[in-house]
């Protein structure tokens, strides 16, 4: 008997399988897909622009979503029509595991010079590529590790977010994400997010000898676009600097023009002698993770015939080093990170006059260049269910982006902070459509003007599915 598959790629291509919705909730992450339908935003979608998708009932959303990693908007016809020349001409073998590759080399050559237009010191770094920003992370561990064998302490921050999968999750302190997975990597210390003096007394404590690195973020993104005072990078870099402490920077999420800048963690004063990349280097179309380290750090775990140590079987595939190259020259050729800077400090700006106007809706807004934030107060008073202050937070966040939804925009939930909506629109998105952006936002505001309303708005069946959900194990 001749096997047949229910669903034809073909059928999928043409728009004749229409049960996406359904079959994502029966065979994948179903209870993830209930609790966005229940907000109905699940989708799917279709791009009408790279800026604007459209819903299940034809409305149209604008994009602010996708994580940081949608740096020109969904099918940026640039990025297509390369990807189509690629296709179309290049003779490379797809995965050069085993051999020299002409387009891992030249990315490689571009990051490096990159980074050394900024920090002098990373000119003869080397990269490693890998298929995300978790396993970027995962490979930063390793070599730190390898560098500095008898110092097993990692000191990490309170609010950090460096990815889930197992070593990356030892060093993202959110009890939600490392309670079912523990015992963890040990040896992970956690401090004060922009307390310097804290990693002071620490190294006092513990003894430099025993601290292998630091890992930080130059801004934290999930944990509701949260960025240090200033001079903490810096401070954190001269101590590390005079004992001999590691650094890795996770620029995973607000490097590459992001945050307006190519290093945000250079920009704030701090040489790292790790970086970490990943969103948009794939330009939202393909995976692509970089750990960029100094040769010395590099060589530790990869030199000799020791060189294999770590390896990775996609991370380096033509198609996706070919993407990278062509991402990064259009953020180069386009200036993007000064885009960034300049529209992204426009919209703080507006934002902030509505958590001065509306303050029982909005308890801070925060930004840096592209990466924003809304933080809501919550739609119940925190004490008023005792024990479910946790879940609260959730919905009063949960409802603030279905609510921004609603208002023409798609946002993205913070990971790691549960009263935040963010927006992470492309660093390209043409003036007039981020214009109307910041304007729907404002709208959507003026229009709910208290946390509460955003609860007596929701439907109740939905609400019902919400909290059914939310108390699922």
């Amino acid at each position: 008997m001749a096997l047949q598959l229910p669903v034809r790629a073909a059928d999928v291509l043409s728009g004749a399988y229409t049960n996406g919705l359904r079959d994502e909730i029966a065979f994948g992450n179903g209870d993830l897909i209930r609790s966005l339908e229940s907000l109905g935003i699940a989708g799917p979608y279709k791009t009408v622009s790279p800026w604007e998708l459209e819903d299940l009932r034809g409305q149209r959303k604008i994009n602010a979503g996708g994580y940081a990693a949608i740096p020109f908007g969904d099918q940026f016809p640039p990025l297509i029509e390369f990807l189509q020349s690629f296709l179309a001409q290049d003779r490379s073998i797809g995965l050069p595991q085993q051999s020299a590759s002409h387009w891992r080399a030249a990315l490689e050559t571009n990051l490096v010079a990159l980074l050394t237009q900024f920090a002098p010191s990373h000119a003869d770094s080397r990269v490693f590529f890998s298929n995300s920003g978790t396993e970027a992370i995962e490979t930063a561990l390793k070599f730190v590790k390898a560098a500095r064998p008898k110092a097993k302490e990692i000191i990490n921050f309170k609010g950090a977010y460096h990815g889930k999968t197992f070593g990356a999750l030892a060093v993202t302190p959110n009890n939600e994400y490392q309670e079912l997975f523990r015992p963890l990597m040990p040896n992970v210390t956690t401090l004060p997010y922009g307390d310097a003096a804290a990693l002071e007394s620490t190294i006092k404590q513990l003894g430099a000898d025993k601290i292998c690195a630091v890992m930080l973020e130059p801004v934290q993104g999930e944990a509701g676009v949260i960025a240090p005072p200033d001079g903490f990078l810096a401070e954190i870099g001269r101590l590390c600097r005079k004992h001999g402490i590691l650094i890795i920077a996770d620029e995973i999420q607000t490097g590459l023009g992001r945050t307006g800048h190519y290093f945000a963690s250079i920009a704030a004063g701090l040489e790292p002698d790790i970086i970490t990349l990943a969103k948009p280097l794939g330009g939202g179309i393909l995976a692509i993770g970089a750990t960029i380290a100094r040769k010395t750090i590099f060589n530790k775990t990869l030199a000799g015939f020791s060189s294999k140590r770590h390896s990775n079987t996609f991370g380096g595939n033509s198609i996706s080093m070919a993407l990278g190259m062509k991402c990064l020259e259009l953020i180069i050729d386009n200036d993007l990170p000064e885009r960034s800077a300049r529209l992204g400090a426009m919209a703080l700006e507006r934002f902030k006059v509505l958590k001065e106007k509306y303050p029982t809706l909005l308890e801070d807004v925060r930004g840096a260049g592209l990466l924003i934030a809304l933080q809501f107060r919550t739609v119940l008073p925190p004490k008023m269910i005792p024990g479910l202050e946790e879940l609260v937070g959730e919905l009063s966040g949960a409802l603030g982006v279905r609510m921004i939804y609603e208002g023409g925009v798609v946002a993205n939930f913070a990971l790691s902070s549960k009263r935040v909506a963010r927006f992470t629109p492309a660093l390209n998105m043409p003036e007039d459509i981020f214009e109307r952006l910041v304007s729907n936002v404002e709208k959507t505001i003026h229009g709910y003007k208290t946390a509460n309303t955003m609860l007596r708005r929701m439907p109740l069946d939905r609400l019902i599915r919400l909290g059914r959900l939310g108390f699922a194990k």
